[in-house]
C-alpha cells in the first residue's frame, strides 16, 4: 500500500460532501461535518485528501501543543514561550480508533516517569496533537456516546480540560472535525447529532459513466501513485490557495441585518430546538461568502447554509429521517427577504416598453415576459438542487373505522391453507417503557441497559492482572510495593517495583445487550385496535432499545412458519421500518417462533460472545396449526429456559375473556409476564420491584429480566 495519498481533486462527484469539508477547512468554527452515508463511498478517501491542502503551520519549537508563536496559549502545559525557537511543519491528520479510551483521548498521567522519578508529569493525548490540524473519526457511530460527548466539547470550546489522576491541566484544542457513519450500522443520538456543525448525506452516484471514471482513476493511481498525483498537482496547489485566501477573507465578511433576520426566520420556521443552529448557519453562511471571494452574505449563501446545517437537526425522535422541506425553506426566504424599494413618482421614460410594445424587454404581454404575467423565476434558482423525498403513507386516519376489538376466544380456524393476509396497520404512539435488565454483570460492549465490567464505568475495585495490563490501578499498585521499599534496597525517589505488585481497575457500568422481539403476527392478533397498540408498544421498546445502544432483532410467526424479519443488527431504524410493514393473519405457530429465536441466539452467541441477549416475546399464548401445538411451543419454551436466558413475555391477551396462555407461557420460559397496561413506566414502581430479582435466589426466577 503506497503511502501517496489521493488527490482531492481527483475525486469524482461528491459536491455536497467537497463543499462541506472546504467551508469547515476556512472556518473550523462551524463546527466540523458529519458524513452519513453506504459503504465504499469514499468518505475517508476524501476526508484524508483534504489534509493535503492545509496550509502548513508554524509552531513554538518543542511545544507538544503546537501553540502558535504569534499568539501562544498562555495556559499551554509546556509553559511560557517567550523568545522560544519556532518551527514549521503540516497539518497533522489525528484518526481516532473506533477503541480509543477517554485517557488515550484527553492525556493522562505519564506513569513511566511517575514510577521511575517519583514526578508528575503529563502526557498529552489525541486532542492535543489534533490541534490546528484534523481530528477523524471513522464510524462516530460506532463509539461510546461518552467518549463522543468529548470530543464534541472539545471541538465547541477549543480547550481541552484534564482532571484525573490528580492531573490538572487546560491546553487550546481547536481543529477540524469529521465524522463518518454508515447509518445501517446504527444512529447518533439526536443530542450528538446536533453538536455536529454540519452534516451531509452521500450515496454512490447511479451514473455508469461516473462509475467508470471512478474506477479508471481508482486503478491508474494503485498502479503509479506518485503519477497519479503530478497529474493534479496544479489543481491541488490552486485549491489550497483558495482555502488560504478565503482564510484571509473571513474577518471582512458583513453578515447583515437582513441576512441575520433569514437566518433566524429559517430556524424558527423549522422548529429547530436551541440556537445552535442560528449560530452554525450564520458562521456557514460567512464562510461560504468568503469562499465565494465576497465581503457580504447574500440570499444563496443562507439558502446553502439551511441545506448544510438543518437536516439532522430536525429529527424529533429517532425513527425520523433527515430532511428539508425545500418548498417552505424558499418561502421563508422570500419572507423575510429585504423589502422592495418603493416606487418613485418619476415617469416612465418608455411607457411604451421595448421596440414591439410588448413589456419591458419586447417579448411577452405580461408584465413578467410571459402571455399571463407568470413567467417570474424560480426563487431556488434553475440549478438548486432538490432533495428527493420519498413519497409518505396516507395518515391512519384516513383508513376506514377500525372493528371492534375481537373477544379472546379459543381458536377454532379451519385447517391449515394459505394464510389470510390482512394490511399492516400502523403502529401506536411511543411512549417511555419500564426498564429490563439482565440479570448478574455481563461483559459486553458498553451501552445503557444491563450491570458489566467495562471500560468506561466508575472503578469498583482494583486486583491482579490476569494478562496484560490496560488500566492501571496507581493507588493500589503503590499500597503494594510500599512494605517492600525497605526490603528491595529503595535510595532514591523512585519506587522499586515488582511484577507482582501491579493491580489494574475494575470498572463497572452499564453494558448494551440484544435484544429479540418475537412477534406474534397470527390472525388472533389481527384486530385492528389491538394490533396497533402491539405494534405501538413494540415500538416503544424498539426506542428504549435504541437509547440504550442495544442490537436488536425482530422474528416474526404466522401462518405456518416463522420468519427472522430483522437479523441482529445495530440499526434500530431498520427494525422500526419492518415493524410498521408486518402484515397478520393466518394461524400462530408459536413453537417455530421460539424455535427460531433459539436457533438465532445460537448463531449470535457464537459472532459475539459477550453480547448477552434479552428475549421478548410478544403474544397472547395461543399456539395453533397442530394437535399438540401448545405442548410443542411448551416444549420449545423449555429448550430456550435450560440455556438460563433473560427473557419477558408481553401478555397481549384482552377482552372479558382470559385463558392466561402468555402467563404460563411465561412460567415455561422462566420469564416475567407484563401487559401492555403495565409496560408502561409510569405508574409502575412497585411492579419494577416486584419482577427484579431478590439475592440468593436460584432456578428459573434468576433468569427473569429484571
Amino acid at each position: 500500500m503506497s503511502d501517496v495519498r489521493y488527490p482531492f481533486t481527483a475525486i469524482v462527484g461528491m459536491a455536497d460532501l467537497r463543499l462541506g469539508l472546504l467551508l469547515n477547512a476556512v472556518s473550523p468554527a462551524v463546527g466540523g461535518v458529519l458524513v452519513r452515508g453506504e459503504k465504499g463511498t469514499a468518505k475517508s478517501t476524501m476526508v484524508r485528501a483534504l489534509a493535503g491542502l492545509l496550509p502548513s503551520i508554524a509552531t513554538v519549537g518543542g511545544c507538544r501543543f503546537a501553540c502558535d508563536p504569534a499568539a501562544p496559549d498562555p495556559q499551554c502545559p509546556d509553559g511560557a514561550h517567550d523568545g522560544a525557537d519556532t518551527a514549521s511543519r503540516a497539518a497533522h491528520l489525528v484518526e481516532l480508533p473506533v477503541g480509543v479510551t477517554e485517557d488515550r483521548i484527553v492525556g493522562s498521567l505519564d506513569l513511566e516517569r511517575a514510577l521511575a522519578e517519583g514526578v508528575k508529569a503529563y502526557e498529552p493525548g489525541l486532542l492535543a496533537r489534533a490541534h490546528r490540524g484534523v481530528l477523524y473519526i471513522d464510524e462516530v457511530n460506532l463509539l461510546q456516546d461518552h467518549v463522543v460527548d468529548l470530543l464534541l466539547d472539545a471541538a465547541a470550546m477549543g480547550r481541552s480540560y484534564v482532571e484525573r489522576e490528580g492531573v490538572s491541566v487546560r491546553h487550546a484544542a481547536r481543529f477540524l472535525l469529521v465524522g463518518t457513519m454508515n447509518p445501517e450500522e446504527g444512529e447518533l443520538r439526536p443530542q450528538l447529532l446536533d453538536r455536529f456543525g454540519l452534516t451531509v448525506e452521500i450515496a454512490a452516484t447511479r451514473d455508469p459513466s461516473e462509475r467508470a471514471e471512478v474506477v479508471r482513476r481508482r486503478l491508474a493511481h494503485d498502479a503509479d501513485p506518485t503519477g497519479f498525483a503530478a497529474r493534479f498537482a496544479d489543481d491541488e496547489q490552486t485549491l489550497a490557495a483558495r482555502i488560504t485566501t478565503a482564510r484571509a477573507l473571513l474577518p471582512e465578511v458583513l453578515l447583515s441585518d437582513v441576512a441575520l433576520r433569514q437566518i433566524t426566520a429559517v430556524c424558527a420556521a423549522f422548529e429547530v430546538d436551541g440556537l445552535r443552529a442560528d449560530i452554525v448557519m450564520a458562521r456557514t453562511a460567512v464562510a461560504l461568502a468568503a469562499w465565494s471571494g465576497r465581503t457580504e452574505v447574500l440570499e444563496e449563501d443562507v439558502r446553502q447554509a439551511a441545506r448544510l446545517a438543518l437536516p439532522h437537526r430536525r429529527r424529533r425522535n429517532p425513527f425520523d429521517a433527515p430532511g428539508l422541506d425545500e418548498e417552505k425553506l424558499d418561502r421563508t426566504l422570500e419572507e423575510h427577504a429585504e423589502p422592495e424599494p418603493e416606487p418613485t413618482d418619476e415617469p416612465d421614460p418608455d411607457p411604451d416598453g421595448g421596440p414591439e410594445g410588448d413589456g419591458p424587454d419586447g417579448n411577452g404581454d405580461g408584465p413578467d415576459g410571459g402571455p399571463d404575467g407568470g413567467g417570474a423565476p424560480d426563487p431556488a434558482g434553475p440549478d438548486a438542487p432538490a432533495l428527493d423525498e420519498p413519497a409518505r403513507d396516507a395518515p391512519a386516519g384516513d383508513t376506514p373505522a377500525p372493528d371492534s376489538p375481537a373477544q379472546d376466544v379459543p381458536d377454532r380456524s379451519p385447517a391449515p391453507g394459505p394464510a389470510r393476509e390482512k394490511a399492516p396497520v400502523a403502529a401506536g404512539e411511543p411512549y417511555r417503557t419500564r426498564l429490563f435488565k439482565v440479570p448478574g454483570t455481563g461483559k459486553g460492549a458498553q451501552g445503557r441497559r444491563s450491570p458489566a465490567e467495562t471500560d468506561g464505568g466508575h472503578t469498583v475495585r482494583a486486583r491482579r492482572p490476569a494478562g496484560t495490563l490496560t488500566r492501571l490501578h496507581l493507588a493500589a499498585t503503590l499500597q503494594a510495593a510500599a512494605p517492600h521499599q525497605h526490603a528491595r534496597g529503595r535510595t532514591g525517589r523512585a519506587l522499586e517495583l515488582r511484577r507482582d505488585d501491579f493491580r489494574e481497575q475494575v470498572r463497572q457500568g452499564r453494558e448494551s445487550n440484544l435484544v429479540l422481539f418475537v412477534v406474534d403476527a397470527s390472525g388472533s392478533m389481527a384486530a385492528r385496535q389491538r394490533m396497533t397498540a402491539v405494534k405501538g408498544a413494540v415500538l416503544s421498546l424498539l426506542m428504549d432499545a435504541y437509547q440504550r445502544r442495544d442490537k436488536v432483532g425482530l422474528i416474526t410467526f404466522r401462518g405456518a412458519a416463522a420468519e427472522l424479519a430483522l437479523p441482529p443488527t445495530s440499526s434500530v431504524e431498520v427494525g422500526a421500518a419492518r415493524l410498521e410493514s408486518l402484515p397478520t393473519g393466518g394461524r400462530t405457530p408459536l413453537a417455530a417462533g421460539l424455535l427460531r429465536a433459539h436457533e438465532t441466539l445460537r448463531v449470535e452467541r457464537m459472532r459475539d460472545p459477550h453480547r448477552r441477549p434479552l428475549l421478548v416475546v410478544v403474544t397472547d399464548g395461543r399456539a395453533t396449526g397442530g394437535r399438540d401445538a401448545l405442548a410443542d411451543a411448551g416444549r420449545a419454551a423449555g429448550l430456550l429456559a435450560a440455556q438460563g436466558l433473560a427473557s419477558v413475555v408481553l401478555d397481549c391477551e384482552s377482552g372479558p375473556v382470559r385463558l392466561g396462555l402468555a402467563r404460563k407461557l411465561a412460567g415455561q420460559l422462566g420469564a416475567s409476564a407484563v401487559t401492555l397496561d403495565e409496560l408502561r413506566a409510569e405508574g409502575v414502581a412497585a411492579l419494577v420491584h416486584a419482577h427484579r430479582p431478590t439475592a440468593g435466589t436460584t432456578g428459573p426466577a434468576n433468569r427473569k429480566a429484571a
